[in-house]
């Protein structure tokens, strides 16, 4: 029997992404789920940061740290939703996505809103992920 894993697609016939994420992502019966609160930009000291790309940057390294208190990696990972309250620089989202993705993205959801929990969080970013 093969190993189950995680498997990430764009089908045939479908336009390509439009940007770093994967069109369809199927997980294995009886993976185990995880999902996470919304992580935001706070730093170490429970500071959050005025510019977007700080807040950018601690939530990369908050989302790390929350998966690798379950043993997960970016791997794990099967869906993302990204909202923001601001202009995003997706030169700088990007890099810190390819530091924690490499090419192996998952599915992915952007959203523009007004205001999230705190007038001074420009971004929260969930996570879904699987071990199998």
């Amino acid at each position: 029997m093969e190993h189950a894993k995680i498997v990430r697609k764009n089908p045939a016939g479908m336009p390509d992404p439009v940007g770093n994420y994967t069109h369809i992502t199927k997980i294995p019966r009886n993976a185990e789920l995880y999902v996470t609160s919304g992580q935001i930009g706070v730093d170490r000291n429970g500071s959050i940061p005025e510019p977007m790309n700080e807040q950018i940057k601690n939530t990369f390294d908050n989302i790390k740290t929350v998966l690798h208190s379950v043993e997960l990696t970016s791997e794990n990972i099967i869906k993302v939703n990204i909202w923001a309250t601001e202009k995003i620089d997706w030169d700088y989202l990007d890099a810190e996505w390819e530091e924690l993705f490499g090419n192996n993205y998952p599915a992915m959801t952007i959203a523009y809103i007004s205001e999230l929990g705190l007038p001074e969080i420009k971004i929260e970013i969930e996570v879904w992920a699987a071990k199998v």
